[in-house]
């Protein structure tokens, strides 16, 4: 018999993750900004829970059967996410990677047992892209299922029917606006489905970085991108499966630069290492918080996705010498030459 504290499966470790008030984004702000914790699932991610409803979903649907391999092309963590419930269920795991994401996200997915396969960066108009060496993958390999994460709304399904409530609950129900950037668009729009289901007066915000098309389609209906990011996982050029329907209300565009003084300031004052991504959520976050605080009062609640650890970006955001190469902004402490950041 299983403790009432304990759990009986690892799987069972995906979700349920904590929400913490970020200080100084709230002074910011002028109001209360939370950010969810995603990083405390096993593989360190958001896209733990996306992993595990595609894999349950193409289980439930017949096409993943015992012995199985799952297949996927992602810029790591939703295949980092994949293997580990994957090993746990007894599948094996192929990932098609473009090659300039982080070394860390790569020696991770080797050492989970995972098959990499890394292809050069490329548009998703090219046969070349990452998604459809993965999917064509998928249909030469016997046994094999293509988790297609991006139109797949399995993926959606797990945060209208765990993060958005997790969230709801975590804040005893009252919730003024949501945001964070769109990869695949399943966090964005299944936490807003989700929070609206609950309260349509919850302001649903799109938080995108530069180089992504979004932004200007939701703020003037085109799909027009400007700019350039080094953020992974995050910026999306088209609307995916799982963003047609998104309740989005209002957006707004944060640079490299806004994500990265959040990145540093929450290490350094709050002792919370995270990845651009984050950063950037938090720099929206925040932009949503001025302008609902206005509207509502200072009592008002902004929530935010903490996507993924910093430990996974050491080669990259963490290294003076990439940062000095992209001409972004060096942490102080990693600066030998003193440069602020």
């Amino acid at each position: 018999m299983i403790p009432p504290m304990a759990t009986g499966s690892t799987l069972d470790l995906i979700g349920d993750t904590p929400l913490v008030r970020l200080k100084g984004p709230s002074d910011e702000a002028g109001c209360e900004i939370y950010g969810k914790c995603e990083y405390a699932n096993p593989g360190s991610s958001v896209k733990d829970r996306a992993a595990l409803y595609m894999i349950r979903d193409a289980e439930a649907r017949g096409e993943l059967k015992p012995g199985g391999t799952v297949i996927e092309g992602t810029a790591g963590n939703t295949g980092i996410g994949i293997a580990l419930v994957a090993n746990a269920l007894g599948y094996k795991t192929v990932i098609v990677m473009p090659d300039n994401q982080s070394k860390e996200k790569m020696d991770t997915l080797r050492a989970l047992g995972a098959k990499l396969v890394l292809v050069p960066p490329t548009k998703y108009a090219d046969p070349a892209h990452f998604q459809h060496v993965s999917r064509r993958m998928a249909e030469e390999t016997e046994g094999a299922v293509w988790a297609g994460q991006f139109d797949n709304i399995a993926n959606r399904r797990a945060h209208i029917e765990g993060t958005s409530k997790e969230i709801w609950e975590q804040l005893e129900g009252r919730v003024d606006g949501f945001t964070c950037a769109a990869g695949t668009g399943g966090t964005i729009s299944g936490v807003g489905m989700g929070l609206k289901e609950k309260d349509q007066n919850v302001c649903i915000a799109l938080t995108d970085p530069h180089g992504a098309a979004l932004y200007n389609y939701y703020a003037h209906g085109e799909l027009k991108s400007e700019g350039s990011s080094v953020a992974e996982g995050i910026g999306q050029g088209r609307i995916t499966a799982n963003l047609e329907g998104a309740p989005i209300d209002t957006q707004f565009r944060i640079s490299d630069e806004e994500g990265l003084v959040w990145v540093r300031r929450l290490l350094a004052e709050e002792g919370l290492c995270l990845g651009l991504s984050s950063g950037i959520n938090v720099a929206g976050a925040i932009e949503l918080g001025k302008q609902l605080a206005k509207e509502r009062g200072s009592d008002t609640r902004v929530v935010t996705i903490l996507c993924d650890t910093g430990f996974r970006y050491l080669s990259t955001l963490y290294n003076p010498e990439w940062l000095r190469k992209k001409e972004l902004p060096v942490f102080p402490w990693l600066d030998e030459e003193g440069t602020s950041a």
